[in-house]
């Protein structure tokens, strides 16, 4: 939002982008937008990040984060739709040395790679490197850029109270990819199954079981996340539910036949988090999102030793 600011306070329009993946999409980018008052566009790039996060080249973060390479595929499909956009360069609000892994001189130059020689420009630390082709050619005038490096973010938070922007996101956060938790689904999906859009989507929602069968259950934690977990639901998945005092919604999804025994698993898990909490519970069973009806099964909470075993923590 800063660098934007900047650039527009020099009679440049600027042209909002955002990307969308599994793992973060562009809400926050298109509220930023908004409230700078300028378009955007989202572009959905999940097949060639998947590809970079099997086997990124500039490794990972903390945790299974290729923010690098993340950033690189960023301006390299800017680039690409440069003409059908009608810009003439890109900037960025990266600052150097902001982040330990990802905005170092050498990140923000392997960064810098993924498009045309020249044509990005970061506003906020400009005055610390090299000219690019805006500058040299006058479209933007350098002295009144700035040179910001470091941890800190004092000077962009003034920045920010000077220009009346508020509602911006914190700092860090976004990315699914930098939270532990995720990370270890993620690598454990990898293993087991491979990774699939669908599959990479229903990650994001509720506590996740991995059966003996290899069958894996999903129950949501609250009414906005059942109401996903039917979002998500393939045609072959099956759905578990109390019927008499509903609680969290269960999927059960396996790439080969789900046996009766997987049903009845899935269906003790569905009285584990349901409102019910001793004795046998009717749970309504239905195969498919937006099948109305289904099986009605009986079935026993599944005891919690149980459980813990078969959790993906």
């Amino acid at each position: 939002m800063l660098a934007t600011r900047l650039i527009m306070e020099q009679g440049i329009e600027v042209v909002g982008i955002c990307f969308a993946t599994p793992f973060f999409g562009g809400g926050r980018g298109t509220r930023s937008a908004a409230a700078l008052g300028i378009t955007v566009h989202t572009f959905d790039i999940t097949d060639e990040f998947i590809e970079i996060l099997k086997h990124p080249v500039y490794g990972y973060g903390k945790n299974c984060n290729p923010c690098t390479d993340c950033h690189r595929l960023m301006i390299s499909t800017a680039s690409r739709r440069m003409k059908e956009l009608g810009v003439s360069f890109i900037i960025t609000g990266e600052v150097i040395g902001q982040r330990p892994k990802s905005q170092t001189r050498d990140a923000l130059n392997a960064v810098a790679r993924g498009g045309p020689k020249g044509i990005l420009l970061r506003p906020l630390s400009a005055l610390l490197l090299e000219e690019t082709i805006p500058e040299k050619e006058g479209w933007v005038d350098r002295t009144k850029l700035l040179g910001i490096s470091g941890r800190s973010r004092k000077i962009q938070f003034a920045l920010a109270e000077r220009y009346g922007l508020e509602g911006y996101s914190s700092p860090g956060g976004g990315c699914l990819l930098t939270e532990s938790g995720f990370c270890r689904k993620l690598m454990e999906l990898k293993d087991c199954e491979g990774w699939k859009v669908d599959d990479l989507e229903l990650l994001r929602v509720g506590r996740h079981f991995r059966l003996p069968s290899g069958a894996k259950v999903v129950s949501g934690r609250d009414e906005e996340e059942n109401l996903m977990l039917e979002k998500l639901a393939r045609g072959d998945d099956y759905l578990f539910q109390a019927s008499a005092r509903p609680g969290s919604l269960i999927l059960l999804r396996k790439s080969g036949e789900v046996s009766p025994e997987d049903r009845a698993a899935a269906a003790a898990i569905c009285v584990r988090y349901s409102k019910e909490k001793e004795g046998v519970v009717e749970i309504g069973c239905r195969k498919g999102s937006g099948a109305k009806e289904g099986l009605m099964v009986k079935a026993h909470r599944l005891p919690a030793d149980r459980l813990e075993r078969i959790r993906i923590k």
